[in-house]
């Protein structure tokens, strides 16, 4: 089993920043793509920005240039990090993983969310 624990989000004015933390837990083999989420209220659900294994990374057209993902395979972790934040970001953000047991079972885990509200 495995278990995801977000950190790091809260209240900050427009041009500030955030960075968020999800730490993995439990009996982990191998942790393939990570990823952020969020969902505002009255939207639906959307992809953020990923990362690969091989840490290729995919970010949403509304927050290129501004958010970086990273991951820290060690420490079962990722992170991202917001810049330039403007109140379109203020949102229930969400990690995930997807974790491959050793026979090869995938397996998605979700993190419990974290507020990120931008506002002056």
């Amino acid at each position: 089993q495995v278990q995801l624990v977000e950190s790091g989000g809260g209240l900050v004015q427009p041009g500030g920043s955030l960075r968020l933390s999800c730490a993995a837990s439990g009996s982990i083999f191998r942790i393939n793509v990570m990823a952020w989420y969020r969902q505002a209220p009255g939207n639906e659900r959307e992809l953020v920005a990923d990362i690969s294994t091989g840490g290729l990374t995919n970010y949403a057209n509304s927050v290129k240039g501004r958010f970086t993902i990273s991951r820290d395979n060690a420490k079962h972790t990722v992170y991202l990090q917001m810049n330039s934040l403007n109140t379109e970001d203020t949102a229930v953000y969400y990690c995930y993983m997807k974790h491959c047991t050793r026979i090869r079972e995938n397996w998605d885990y979700w993190g419990q969310g974290t507020q990120v509200t931008v506002a002056s």
